[in-house]
């Protein structure tokens, strides 16, 4: 692949959840191995590349946003192009570039193994087809283990000497990672796709099935993004329970989380993006019990009521997911749970959404995203009957949320007292404070905790601190350290 000439540069604006993000490094990964200079601002840049994401109304329009604010910064500045990856390009395709002329290209996943070579001659002029969207799940086996014959016969090797300083061998057919950040938490990708069939969700049509990454892949990588100064690992994925199926073993997650915790440099290992309906007891203690391994359960409730979760195409109901809850805080009595739940689902009715409330206000979740069910093309909800108006749905999202906030400031306030091991992630010098997050706190989501000035030594980015709660704001804590 020929090298971009001296000084070439791009932006990546990274939008939607911690896969994009990743992702987005495996981009700049290869980007940097082809000579591009990685610059944070678009407005910097020559190319301004935008991970777009396409779960739900509102993040397609943020990222049509971002393309349009990218686009206005060609009228007399650098950049000379704005181009749009990620799902929600994936998604629409054609139909992206046609609807938003202002993004001089739209790219694929199948683009990203020759991203360099597609930038370069979008710059040069040429023109680029984009493709036509398609179901990606019929491009592998419907059988799991018929998968485990590796898709992509382009593994790189994950040893090579000539990769540019700050760059990783990843997997797939992004095989480089960057890391476009220096914080000390990171994500790190267990697979890609779902087979779940949900009647909400569009994501597995154009994120595929579920191909799971080979262990050594993954603790290479955990390796690297130690090496390069990570504390916290996030295992992300479509699906993390659903984890070595298509390798021939189920719970191949309980064998692998004590050997990356086990890795130097890594001092907590977080898992993300849990199936109610995959959690098994083997998995529920290696989560509970590894040293290393947060007690952290991110659980894909969705909804409570029995009814409305078969027309989900969902398992479980109140009472199962509230012995999973019991099951999990028997095994971690001070694990942070968090969910998110989908109201004003076609033919949900007022005792559907009074169950849902019940589930809640038992379950005493640490953190839950309230979401107002709409639309999503392609899927089977949409073609349900006993839609519910909008402003219902805009009055039930209120109602369901009142009852969170009250419900999270609670269980918060349950957490003074508690000792908390708080990564540093900010500094207030002037202050003499830091921010950072308790092991039921995941990134971006979950609130954080404060901590209080101590004397001695200042806190540092990184440092793993141990504290006792002594006061709480909605879901974020304030804690006075114990040394």
């Amino acid at each position: 692949m020929p090298t971009a000439p001296t000084g070439r540069r791009v932006a990546l604006v990274t939008l939607g959840c911690g896969r994009n993000e990743v992702d987005s490094e495996e981009l700049a990964g290869r980007l940097a191995a082809d000579g591009w200079l990685l610059v944070a601002e678009p407005g910097d840049a020559d190319v301004a590349l935008v991970n777009t994401c396409g779960f739900v109304e509102a993040a397609k329009k943020d990222s049509v946003d971002t393309l349009l604010a990218a686009a206005d910064l060609k009228e007399g500045g650098r950049t000379k192009a704005v181009v749009a990856v990620g799902c929600l390009a994936e998604r629409y395709g054609e139909q992206l570039a046609e609807a938003l002329p202002e993004a001089d290209a739209v790219l694929g996943f199948d683009d990203y193994a020759d991203i360099s070579a597609r930038l370069q001659g979008i710059l040069a002029g040429e023109a680029h087809v984009p493709h036509v969207p398609r179901d990606r799940r019929r491009l592998l086996p419907i059988a799991p283990a018929d998968r485990a014959a590796d898709p992509d016969q382009s593994r790189p090797d994950l040893s090579r000497p000539d990769l540019p300083a700050g760059v990783a061998p990843a997997s797939g057919p992004q095989p480089l990672r960057m890391r476009l950040g220096d914080g000390p938490t990171a994500a790190l990708k267990l697979a890609s796709g779902c087979d779940r069939r949900c009647t909400f969700c569009a994501i597995p049509t154009f994120r595929g099935s579920f191909v799971s990454r080979r262990p050594h892949e993954v603790l290479a990588e955990a390796a690297w993004l130690a090496g390069q100064g990570v504390r916290e690992l996030v295992l992300v994925s479509e699906n993390s329970t659903s984890y070595g199926k298509d390798l021939g073993d189920i719970r191949l997650l309980e064998s692998l989380l004590p050997d990356i915790a086990a890795i130097d440099g890594v001092a907590r290992v977080r898992v993300s993006y849990l199936q109610p309906a995959e959690m098994r007891p083997g998995l529920v203690e290696a989560m509970s019990s590894t040293p290393g391994v947060l007690p952290y359960f991110d659980l894909s409730f969705q909804h409570a009521s029995g009814p409305v979760l078969r027309r989900m195409r969902r398992f479980g109901d109140t009472e199962r997911f509230l012995e999973l809850v019991a099951t999990v805080r028997a095994a971690a009595p001070t694990a942070g749970i968090r969910s998110n739940v989908i109201v004003g689902f076609p033919g949900e009715t007022e005792a559907d959404l009074a169950e849902l409330e019940r589930f809640l206000t038992e379950a005493r979740l640490d953190v839950v995203g309230v979401f107002g069910y709409s639309d999503e093309d392609g899927t089977e909800a949409a073609t349900l009957d006993g839609k519910l108006p909008e402003d219902v749905v805009a009055a039930r999202v209120e109602r369901v949320t009142g009852l969170v906030d009250e419900l999270v400031t609670q269980r918060a306030e349950e957490r003074v007292g508690e000792t908390v091991s708080v990564l540093v992630e900010e500094l207030n010098s002037a202050a003499g404070t830091a921010e950072g997050r308790g092991a039921h706190q995941g990134p971006e989501v979950d609130g954080t905790t404060t901590l209080l000035a101590r004397p001695g030594p200042a806190y540092e980015v990184g440092e793993i601190v141990t504290a006792v709660v002594v006061d709480s704001h909605g879901a974020d804590l304030v804690a006075q350290p114990t040394s």
